[in-house]
């Protein structure tokens, strides 16, 4: 007699194996090296945490790496939402639909790296935004972008807000047209129904979408690193110095740790967020 539960199980122990060999085992090994002493590796120690922690530097670092994910998160919604409506809502010939999703999609398969470095020529003192803007007169002097927040802000937007578009644009997509007939009959406007019926509805699809943007923004390395000019230090710029320049793989992984230990409580507020309420007003 067959077992009911060995095809399951061997349909499962494929990806299991595969999950188990390439990320936890590799996050147990960082985690093992933030807690292990550089002179003996033997020995467990919290000296890198505290170093961490207990350093006005770090913190600003920590400060500077979510204030810009946050930030990223919040445009990209605020971009990603009224996009996601009109090619939903109001754009109604399939063929030009498909024409803005590939539009959408096809900056996805290009290089972070060409992408910010396209912005470095847009944003530079010499670069097409300055110029615009001293031609239009709304500027007498080149802005400085570059080695700014509000320089890697942009090239973080631009690079994650399709995932957000997506997102919201499959959540809209499910909802259903008799909730919004039924909130019209009962006499409510069209903003209404928006924000009593439609938005409550979506709300999930925007918080998996801010997820997505907020963790890839927060662990982003190249758009930050090349827009920074060396002025501004997120996280994975000082693990990637740790691991690639120093080579104390300790005070990387407790860097790493760090990060991953404040993502996902982050994570976790935008998941309690994007919670179903049960009901819409």
């Amino acid at each position: 007699m067959r077992r009911p539960f060995a095809a399951p199980a061997l349909m499962l122990a494929a990806p299991t194996v595969f999950f188990a060999a390439f990320f936890l085992a590799p996050l147990a090994v960082v985690l093992i090296a933030s807690f292990a002493g550089a002179p003996h590796p033997k020995s467990l120690t919290l000296a890198h945490y505290v170093q961490i922690l207990a350093d006005r530097y770090h913190w600003n670092v920590i400060i500077v790496t979510f204030r810009i994910a946050i930030l990223t998160t919040l445009c990209c919604i605020a971009l990603g939402y009224p996009v996601a409506w009109y090619l939903v809502r109001l754009v109604h010939c399939q063929a030009w639909r498909r024409v803005c999703v590939i539009l959408l999609v096809v900056p996805l398969v290009t290089s972070n790296i060409v992408r910010a470095f396209g912005w470095m020529v847009l944003l530079g003192r010499n670069g097409l935004v300055n110029r615009e803007l001293v031609d239009a007169g709304l500027t007498v002097h080149p802005l400085r972008f570059l080695g700014t927040e509000l320089g890697i802000l942009i090239g973080m937007v631009y690079v994650l807000v399709p995932f957000m578009i997506l997102a919201v644009g499959n959540a809209l997509a499910r909802v259903d047209a008799a909730c919004e007939e039924a909130s019209a009959d009962l006499g409510a406007s069209p903003a209404a129904t928006f924000w009593h019926v439609i938005f409550p509805l979506t709300l999930p699809g925007v918080a998996a979408g801010a997820i997505i943007v907020f963790t890839l923004s927060v662990s982003a390395y190249v758009t930050p690193a090349l827009l920074s000019d060396g002025r501004i230090s997120v996280l994975s710029m000082l693990i990637f110095q740790q691991y690639s320049s120093t080579f104390d793989v300790h005070y990387g992984g407790a860097l790493s740790i760090v990060l991953l230990a404040f993502t996902l409580i982050m994570v976790a507020l935008a998941n309690r967020v994007g919670e179903p309420r049960g009901r819409a007003r």
